[in-house]
């Protein structure tokens, strides 16, 4: 039904008659007759008591009338609310952002933004999941999230916009002999267990398929999802480990050494994804505004 027929006909009911429902909607009394009489036709029986001085208020409604105007109350009501909070999303005065993280690196690329973003937009809602990259993508993918931190590729149906690029460090043990700060080549590190990400991290996928373009498969010491605990088992002399080199250089105090991989192709450059096709919430591209910003 349309808005307009429901609105003439609530008018005339509740001011009483056709002329004074013309007034206070700023029309003319032809028009809400005519909205009213479509309204009619669209319920499929007649919804006023008419005669021939006209209608006079809600004792001259028809059984259907009354039916409808209840529902009429109800339904421009909702509409009135739904237009008065997308008024307000639009000014950034209430809405929300659902945002995925990764366990590596959101703490020193994103905490300052999201403290910014929330003394920008205080009434503005915000709903953060950590997990890895893939993890991520299937929740972008699946609606449950609108927006998600992660590495190239990214899943079919995914859109992706780069934040940063940081170059990727290899870890070495103690009693690993290689010259201090020297770039070291991946197939270098081929007889080497390496310590891995935990599954679902977009990272693991990037790191294994430069070996298998290299022409080897590497052995896994172990996996972890927290860059301090796979710093640590370096240290320990499990194995190599690979972290952004802005990760190491915020957490490194243990006796390892790291040193620049010397591949153009293997980095570490997050990026903010969401679904194609779907557009962005203005939460959501206030976010975006936040992240463009040079002092993040």
């Amino acid at each position: 039904m349309d808005l307009r027929n429901l609105r003439a006909f609530r008018a005339v009911v509740e001011r009483g008659g056709f002329s004074k429902a013309a007034k206070a909607l700023g029309s003319t009394q032809p028009t809400v007759s005519k909205a009213v009489a479509r309204l009619e036709h669209a319920c499929g029986a007649p919804l006023l008591e008419r005669s021939g001085s006209g209608v006079i208020g809600t004792r001259r409604l028809t059984a259907a009338g009354e039916a409808v105007y209840r529902r009429c109350v109800t339904i421009l009501r909702e509409q009135e609310e739904l237009a008065r909070e997308l008024a307000e999303i639009g000014g950034m005065r209430r809405g929300r952002l659902s945002l995925g993280l990764p366990p590596l690196g959101s703490g020193v690329l994103f905490a300052g933004a999201v403290a910014a973003y929330r003394q920008r937009h205080p009434e503005v809602e915000i709903e953060l999941r950590e997990a890895g990259g893939r993890k991520l993508e299937q929740a972008v993918l699946a609606g449950e999230l609108e927006l998600a931190i992660t590495l190239l590729p990214v899943m079919k149906g995914c859109a992706w916009k780069a934040l940063r690029r940081e170059p990727l460090m290899a870890l070495l043990p103690p009693g690993f002999a290689w010259p201090e700060g020297e770039p070291i080549r991946l197939k270098r590190l081929a007889r080497e267990p390496f310590i891995l990400f935990e599954e679902g991290f977009a990272l693991n996928a990037i790191i294994l398929e430069a070996c298998r373009k290299r022409g080897f498969v590497p052995a896994t010491a172990a996996r972890s999802g927290q860059a301090d605990f796979i710093m640590a088992l370096v240290a320990a002399g499990l194995g190599v480990g690979f972290l952004p080199r802005l990760v190491v250089e915020v957490q490194r105090r243990l006796p390892i050494r790291a040193v620049p991989l010397d591949e153009a192709d293997l980095g570490w450059h997050p990026g903010l994804a969401w679904r194609k096709g779907r557009p962005l919430s203005p939460a959501a591209k206030a976010w975006i505004a936040i992240l463009e910003e040079p002092v993040f």
